[in-house]
């Protein structure tokens, strides 16, 4: 059931989306009014969020087995004695379900208020506390112990340090303030900690802030997908091209039993510190991690590789994952989003420049896997048919295992290529409701296939290179 507005976009955008989902091929196919449908039903679930909490086990340091025991443990602890299941999910084994329950009913609204950014409330739907720099406003009587209603100020429209805003506001639940307004707005500007422990949020989801950090990773169904399709193998040479913050590369380097090299590039020198904290936390060390651009990660002059950095040679790799910057419009919960089309439209190209170099470098019979958490045509399916046009050397693979849905017609591809993608549509279920005792009478099997479906949007293709280009660059 729908109880947040739809995810509202600059119309230029919607306008943009809409016409990539309401496409010729698509409207010939389902009909214009079902094309409507299903497009504003993407909004609509795009603006909660999934039904699931993932983690994936790192199985480097820890058997699944145990860490689902040590999770019930914390759960229990978490959720003052509920019983909620944890589930091994079949066909990725090293990822546990964590059903989220929700929206829950009859949480009385406090008098007290506090408003926080939307990035900080998409957090605390996904079962974080409210941390001090994401408050944006509190009711200017309050004071540390308080019982607080928390709002998510989705437009962006509340001015920071006010003591009452009456926008538009998502309420998110209750929580106890660690400190008074006065703390929060008056005092030192690197107060980072909990400002409000959520005690009774909409979505009751967990708390993974330094909860088991060794041995789990918290990552969505489908991103913890990718690495399982690009099936790395131990002793081999495998890139990660834009990697930050590190979730995908340290989930290569585990499922290679941490046996030959994974290189991680980020341009952005922060975010490769976090990969190689990540890298340590997990306890992996075939991982080295670089701060590069990855669009010029390709050694132009053929001069011999000694240090193994970058720029590479050509062909040098085994696998090459590509998960490429994008618009990000799969992400959820998400309510709002203020992008112009020019930003929007931005990663296109970026994401050619980048395919470009992956694709040189990588070995004859080599695998490229390349994903996006966005749902737009242009960033997905039409980069398919511009890959498979300018490289006419890669050939698509069927992906396993195959937990989503096929690719969207509108990009000129065959009904057997968008069967060999995969793109993940929370659209295609309903919005529900979740309680314990519906979890309880579910089945095993259903409470899966929720999981495999209402989960954030995102799109992985696979690429095998049938021959060198060494000779014949296009």
């Amino acid at each position: 059931m729908s109880i947040f507005p739809r995810m509202s976009l600059r119309l230029e955008v919607e306008n943009y989306l809409k016409e990539g989902f309401m496409n010729k091929e698509v409207v010939l196919a389902f009909g214009k009014q079902e094309a409507e449908r299903k497009f504003e039903t993407l909004l609509n679930h795009l603006s909660h969020p999934p039904s699931f909490t993932t983690v994936r086990v790192n199985t480097h340091l820890a058997s699944v087995q145990h860490v689902k025991n040590l999770l019930l443990d914390e759960l229990q602890k978490q959720f003052n004695g509920l019983s909620v299941p944890v589930l091994q999910h079949p066909d990725l084994q090293d990822v546990l379900l964590i059903p989220v329950i929700g929206p829950r009913k009859n949480i009385k609204k406090q008098q007290c208020e506090a408003i926080v950014g939307a990035h900080c409330g998409n957090a605390v739907l996904r079962g974080a506390h409210v941390y001090v720099p994401g408050i944006v406003s509190a009711s200017k009587f309050m004071k540390a112990g308080d019982v607080v209603s928390v709002y998510s100020d989705i437009k962006g429209k509340c001015k920071k340090g006010a003591k009452e805003f009456d926008g538009t506001k998502v309420f998110l639940g209750n929580g106890i303030s660690e400190l008074s307004r006065k703390e929060i707005f008056s005092g030192p500007p690197e107060l980072k900690g909990i400002g409000i422990r959520m005690t009774e949020p909409l979505y009751l989801s967990p708390s993974f802030d330094n909860v088991l950090p060794s041995y789990l990773f918290l990552q969505n169904l489908p991103s913890a997908a990718v690495a399982h399709i690009l099936d790395p193998q131990p002793g081999e040479k495998i890139l990660d091209l834009c990697a930050a913050p590190g979730g995908k590369t340290t989930h290569i380097a585990a499922l290679m039993h941490d046996e030959g090299e994974v290189i991680a590039l980020d341009k952005i020198s922060n975010k490769v510190k976090k990969i190689k904290q990540n890298a340590l936390l997990l306890g992996l060390n075939s991982i080295r991690a670089f701060c590069f651009d990855g669009t010029k990660a390709l050694k132009v002059d053929m001069v011999e590789d000694t240090k193994g950095e970058p720029p590479f040679l050509p062909e040098s790799f085994d696998r090459i994952l590509l998960d490429a910057p994008c618009s990000g419009m799969g992400q959820r919960p998400n309510m709002a989003c203020s992008w112009t089309l020019k930003e929007v439209t931005s990663y296109q190209p970026l994401q050619r420049k980048l395919f470009t170099v992956a694709v040189k470098l990588l070995k004859p019979g080599g695998v490229l896997v390349y994903s996006t958490c966005t749902v737009t045509l242009a960033e997905n399916e039409e980069q398919v048919a511009w890959a498979l046009r300018t490289f006419p050397f890669l050939q698509l693979q069927a992906q396993e295992p195959q937990i989503g849905g096929e690719g969207m017609m509108g990009a000129g591809l065959s009904f057997e290529q968008l069967k060999q993608l995969q793109r993940f549509d929370p659209s295609v279920v309903p919005l529900q409701d979740v309680n314990l005792d519906s979890l309880r009478e579910a089945r095993v099997e259903d409470i899966v296939w929720m999981a495999n479906k209402d989960c954030i949007g995102f799109f992985i293709a696979k690429f095998v290179k049938c021959k060198s280009i060494q000779e014949n660059d296009p």
